[in-house]
């Protein structure tokens, strides 16, 4: 397993992370996911852990918190071996303060999360969206008192525009507070956007992408085809309108290069679309989930190997799209000052 700084920060993480998103099934949009319980869920730690992924991502969002139970039960005696990511931001309960980055709401959640995983340090702490209601100053000063706590190690985010990170930064710089080093994006060969703002802001700032859902919300599987039905254990039907939108023709091209390359390589498509991630400048790690060991060994096989730069730039062809404005602005007509970073 390969290993790289996690941002501007010491830690050094795996590049391939395992999220813990089925984990629970608690509610029709987790159960389309997955409902692991311990039991599968141990033994799909002791796959990882042998394979040197160490990292564990998940949220209190995650099946109302069975997510973090169920993890927490997973890794009990084997701690020390094992980082773990979870987040916080998202509606809990109906009680009015349960939801946001609020003093109130970031202490209570982050107490809960470490009761649910059984754990007194939280490795990577993310703030799971931007809560515009409360002012910066609170939330990162609430950051520091949790970091200073020693209930968290390091900060960041997840699905902020960059307005949102860099307001925050600037906060962090002129206080002292700690700075943001991990920013939890969706990235994937059908979601690109991450690469017009997001990307250039971590390579000036410092912040490493972990990727989420980086099989484009399952549609890189290999399992999805033109003309094709949805394989019956497909959850698109389920959350497709909870996930990253694609149009079906750029999907179905994207496929098609994918194919392509997996003829020339021997490797799986979900296989290859993983390794073209993984040589994206910024990206730290990226979050693989499984409901089964098949898939998790499937996923595992993207590492130790590395396509080939014409078959890197037949991919890059293939999921090409132009960016919004100003960014195909900034490239065309100045392109020489502003060159995308990639």
């Amino acid at each position: 397993m390969e290993y790289r700084r996690l941002g501007a920060s010491g830690l050094t993480v795996p590049v391939l992370s395992f999220g813990a998103g089925t984990f629970g099934g608690k509610g029709d949009f987790f159960a389309a996911w997955g409902n692991t319980d311990a039991t599968q869920a141990r033994r799909l730690l002791d796959i990882c852990l042998d394979a040197g992924v160490t990292m564990f991502d998940t949220a209190d969002g995650y099946s109302k918190g069975e997510s973090e139970a169920v993890l927490g039960a997973a890794i009990k005696g084997r701690r020390d071996k094992v980082l773990i990511s979870t987040k916080a931001t998202f509606r809990f309960s109906d009680a009015p303060n349960d939801v946001g980055s609020s003093r109130f709401h970031l202490l209570a959640a982050v107490d809960a999360a470490l009761q649910r995983l059984g754990t007194d340090y939280i490795d990577l702490f993310q703030l799971h969206a931007f809560d515009a209601m409360t002012p910066a100053e609170e939330v990162m000063s609430t950051l520091d008192t949790l970091v200073r706590a020693g209930k968290i190690r390091y900060v960041g985010v997840s699905n902020f525009s960059g307005w949102h990170i860099m307001k925050s930064l600037n906060v962090a710089e002129t206080y002292g507070y700690p700075r943001f080093v991990a920013n939890q994006t969706y990235y994937s060969l059908i979601g690109r956007d991450y690469e017009w703002e997001l990307m250039p802001l971590g390579l000036d700032q410092g912040l490493g992408a972990v990727v989420w859902s980086p099989l484009g919300w399952g549609r890189l599987t290999g399992k999805i085809r033109r003309g094709q039905p949805l394989p019956e254990t497909s959850r698109l039907p389920q959350t497709a309108d909870r996930g990253p939108p694609v149009a079906d023709e750029h999907l179905f091209r994207v496929v098609d290069a994918l194919d392509e390359v997996a003829k020339e390589t021997g490797k799986s498509v979900p296989q290859i679309a993983l390794n073209w991630l993984l040589q994206r400048p910024t990206v730290s790690t990226l979050i693989i989930g499984a409901r089964n060991e098949e898939q998790l060994r499937q996923n595992l096989g993207a590492v130790g190997w590395n396509l080939t730069k014409d078959q890197v730039a037949k991919l890059d062809a293939a999921s090409k799209v132009t960016p919004a404005y100003p960014y195909w602005h900034q490239h065309g007509t100045f392109g020489e000052r502003n060159p995308p970073p990639v």
